[in-house]
């Protein structure tokens, strides 16, 4: 296997001369770069990469930690995160808390360890344990449909607003008794922005809010929602529109009212939200809320890149989402 000295040789220059080539330095003049670069494809030499990060003291490695890799959501953005990475020539460590939260010190830990050179958490709170680590060893990280009271980089959807539009579509549509079904109250990043958007558009057509119309459980999770679409169908049979937190709520919600005989929309509508492929693919299709899941992932590694290369960065970027009109809500109004 060809090293840097055979390249050097080969190229008639310094090793010096070859590590600044690969390592991009503008001090090195156009004919001993060109020598160099057909030097290394004329002997097939792989830089390694880990020497080059003893030379520039990076690791062109980036850590990432997601609530649950398996989830809808979060495996679009980390498809987003990896194309990214990789044409911009970084690598990607993937950690999986599986909704235990007390796994995030061990993996910033491990992060400090592997001598990654940023950190993006999707959807997982920064205490302030995490933030002094952080501080400490000066690693910038990027926040991904997250919050934080922290000066830290955030890309996300305004879920507030996002929520009040949902809710305010189904009321535009003529429906006045419309259910929530959400995660966790005690989850401040999702739960409580959604749920103050479900309120708002309510009292903003006003509707008055019943807290018999709001299920939340232990999670955004298709089981879930199949309990909480009974929970809220059994007090308020004459519930006509419910707003699902996730798309995957909805997918329950449709398995309940398929096994009970209930038809969407004829006799209840559904609107959910992330914008999830296969919402199109139910029958009907899904109404929901799209998120762009992609972009997002994409857009907090070109961030990071760039705080890592000194650039400073907007401290919350707020993404574009839509309503993904289909055929799950009835429109009441046109059948008046």
């Amino acid at each position: 296997m060809p090293t840097i000295r055979d390249v050097a040789k080969r190229a008639n220059v310094s090793t010096a001369t070859v590590s600044r080539v690969l390592n991009h330095h503008h001090l090195v003049v156009p004919d001993k770069r060109d020598r160099v670069l057909q030097a290394i494809q004329e002997l097939g030499f792989r830089p390694n990469g880990l020497a080059r990060g003893l030379i520039n003291g990076r690791s062109q490695t980036i850590g990432v930690i997601v609530p649950d890799i398996s989830s809808f959501p979060f495996a679009e953005a980390v498809k987003g995160m990896a194309e990214m990475a990789h044409d911009l020539g970084w690598n990607l460590i993937m950690c999986s808390t599986n909704g235990d939260l007390g796994r995030i010190s061990s993996y910033l830990q491990m992060f400090v360890e592997k001598r990654v050179d940023g950190i993006i958490c999707m959807k997982s709170p920064v205490l302030e344990e995490h933030y002094k680590l952080l501080c400490q060893q000066s690693i910038p990280v990027v926040l991904v449909a997250s919050a934080s009271k922290y000066p830290l980089v955030s890309i996300r959807v305004n879920r507030e607003q996002a929520s009040f539009d949902a809710v305010n579509y189904l009321i535009q549509k003529g429906h006045r008794k419309v259910g929530l079904v959400s995660g966790p109250i005690e989850d401040t990043i999702a739960a409580v922005p959604k749920i103050s958007g479900y309120r708002k558009a309510l009292a903003d057509a006003g509707i008055e809010y019943d807290a018999e119309l709001v299920y939340c459980g232990q999670n955004y999770l298709f089981e879930n929602a199949k309990v909480g679409a009974e929970w809220l169908i059994s007090r308020s049979p004459d519930l006509t529109a419910i707003y699902a937190a996730s798309d995957e709520m909805a997918f329950g919600i449709y398995a309940y009212c398929f096994g009970k005989g209930i038809r969407i929309p004829q006799d209840l509508s559904v609107i959910g939200y992330d914008g999830l492929k296969l919402a199109r693919m139910l029958t009907p299709p899904l109404t929901t809320v799209t998120q762009p899941l992609l972009q997002m992932g994409e857009t907090a590694v070109s961030k990071l890149v760039n705080l890592i290369n000194g650039l400073p960065g907007e401290s919350v970027t707020d993404m574009e989402y839509q309503i993904m009109e289909r055929e799950s809500v009835l429109n009441l109004v046109a059948l008046q």
